[in-house]
């Protein structure tokens, strides 16, 4: 995409963290914006910044995780005559904890936002993007999509099969015009951890020293990137770059740190979760 001002913008899980700093990055850039998120007054507070830049801005209160939803929201944005150009499918949710501890309503809400949301809304809105010039989807997939660790399965799944999707959206669309990205952070400095569900909500859920992380700044300014140069996949952050060039060159080294310490450890017995178990789930996308 040569232009970005003058094109408008629909992003998920706009109300804060990635997608906040995407959607002032963009606006900055001179795009007009169609902000979803479940938190409204995270919306409300993103559209008095994003109106001060001097574009145009709508939010709507959107729950990713229910089809009915996603399909009321981009009908009501174009029955209101926004045409988006670009697709940012940011909002994610995170899990914590032993995946055989991991209720099937957990399962489900996760990989219905991490995931299928994001399927659901191109689909959605394919057929306006392929009649937009130099129209753009960009998955803010992680560097999670392409290394696995421990403790976040739920998480890592749903990454892994943005990752791959972004990509078959790109073998089939590209070679129409339309630019396909996924954007690949490492560890972010955002509530993503502090906001997941966890096996043990009354611990708190171990973060990534903040030495490690990049900003939002930084990712928004690689989201602007990949739109502009229609990057296939981009990664963001030394770790990212790190761990991608470990899985790629000697993927046995990453499967040893996996299970580094672990052999000597005590194997807890296995507990059924029940429905019953679930805790408050997130409120707010990463």
């Amino acid at each position: 995409m040569k232009t970005i001002r003058g094109k408008s913008a629909l992003i998920t899980g706009a109300a804060a963290g990635i997608g906040r700093g995407i959607a002032l990055a963009l606006a900055r850039e001179g795009a007009d914006l169609y902000l979803l998120d479940i938190d409204e007054a995270g919306l409300a507070a993103v559209a008095v910044e994003v109106t001060a830049l001097g574009v145009l801005v709508h939010t709507d209160r959107c729950d990713l995780s229910q089809p009915s939803e996603i399909t009321r929201a981009t009908s009501a944005m174009l029955e209101r005559g926004f045409t988006p150009d670009i697709l940012v499918n940011n909002a994610g949710l995170a899990y914590y904890g032993p995946t055989h501890l991991m209720t099937a309503a957990q399962w489900d809400r996760l990989m219905s936002v991490n995931l299928l949301a994001p399927i659901q809304l191109t689909q959605e809105l394919l057929p306006t993007l392929k009649s937009r010039p130099e129209a753009h989807i960009l998955n803010v997939c992680s560097i999670s999509g392409l290394v696995a660790g421990g403790r976040f399965a739920a998480y890592h799944t749903s990454k892994f099969g943005l990752i791959g999707y972004t990509a078959a959206l790109r073998a089939e669309y590209g070679r129409q015009g339309l630019g396909v990205s996924a954007l690949c952070p490492g560890p972010v400095l955002t509530n993503l951890y502090r906001n997941a569900d966890s096996s043990r909500p009354d611990k708190p859920i171990p973060e990534p020293p903040r030495w490690l992380c990049s900003s939002i700044d930084t990712v928004a300014a690689g989201a602007i990137k990949a739109i502009r140069r229609n990057k296939r996949q981009l990664l963001i952050g030394p770790l990212a770059h790190l761990l991608s060039w470990l899985n790629w060159l000697a993927p046995g080294v990453i499967d040893f740190l996996n299970h580094f310490s672990r052999g000597k450890k005590k194997r807890s017995p296995v507990t059924t979760a029940t429905t019953n178990s679930v805790p408050e789930e997130s409120r707010r996308a990463a």
